[in-house]
């Protein structure tokens, strides 16, 4: 991760003006990567290409360029066989057009450094990058469909942040969406889980979710890695039972990864072995607020 002499030269000389001149060269679309980093903190290159771009070559070469003014920055970790995809995150020119548009301070370049360093090194990145993900998956079912003629989209998503200022604490959803097809909306808080926790542990979450009052009383969505573990979080939660007024479905990426990824028929709700559609699920209709 160690910048080349040409990124550290230009982010010892970062100054306003520089700042200015590289804000008057981005298009719409780098301004949506600045956004979307500056929210959710780093994206895979194949993510970044459902997000933004729908062209591998497109999206690499206006990175790459990106990287090269200091707007972005990158990593990845060496492992066999072949090479990891990169990680972009926000450059110290990118940071600094994000503070200034907030009204805020500009960083220090070395700051900027530092937070892509500790993000690469973090054991939560896996988590996050998964996270990110499963809202990338369905940001691009939606602008395909859309494309098709249905009116489908991912009219909010939260990351982890916003999710605990919202509910004061009480939990800690690693995401929030709302998925809208049609004049249906269906809110709902998303539980990540990557098979490192005991089910024991996962199946405890809804304790807190169950003391969330009525303006964000959200389904609440599992993402496990394999059906056979969510098989065995609903066989758990049919011996202690589930909390009065949570809604809760399931879903598995292994099985997502053949059925349509999380906007499919893979949700699974408890006592019921059909799966349906995330637009099935409980929502409200024609307009009705979400977040009153």
């Amino acid at each position: 991760m160690t910048p080349t002499s040409g990124q550290a030269a230009s982010s010892s000389r970062l100054t306003a003006s520089v700042v200015a001149a590289e804000l008057a060269r981005l298009t719409p679309r780098d301004r949506l990567l600045l956004d979307l980093l500056d929210q959710h903190q780093t994206f895979s290159t194949e993510q970044l290409v459902t997000l933004a771009f729908g062209s591998v070559g497109r999206a690499r070469n206006r990175l790459n360029t990106l990287y090269g003014r200091d707007i972005l920055d990158r990593f990845r970790l060496f492992h066999r066989p072949g090479s990891q995809s990169w990680r972009w995150t926000l450059g110290p020119v990118g940071a600094a057009i994000v503070a200034a548009g907030r009204g805020d301070a500009m960083p220090r370049p070395a700051a900027v450094r530092d937070t892509t360093a500790r993000l690469a090194m973090s054991p939560r990145l896996n988590h996050l990058l998964a996270t990110n993900g499963f809202f990338v998956a369905l940001t691009g079912h939606a602008r395909a469909t859309t494309e098709a003629g249905s009116g489908v989209r991912l009219a909010r998503w939260w990351n982890e942040q916003r999710c605990r200022d919202a509910t004061g604490n009480l939990v800690r959803p690693d995401g929030h969406g709302v998925w809208v097809t049609g004049g249906r909306a269906v809110p709902f808080w998303l539980e990540m889980d990557l098979g490192t926790e005991a089910l024991q542990r996962v199946a405890g979450k809804l304790t807190g979710y169950a003391a969330l009052g009525p303006r964000r009383a959200y389904p609440v969505l599992f993402w496990l890695p394999t059906a056979a573990r969510e098989a065995n979080l609903h066989a758990l939660w049919s011996r202690t039972g589930i909390p009065d007024g949570v809604a809760i479905a399931t879903g598995a990426d292994d099985y997502a990864a053949a059925n349509g990824g999380p906007a499919g028929p893979v949700w699974r709700r408890p006592g019921d072995p059909a799966r349906v559609t995330l637009a099935d699920l409980p929502g409200t209709r024609d307009g009705a607020a979400w977040d009153a």
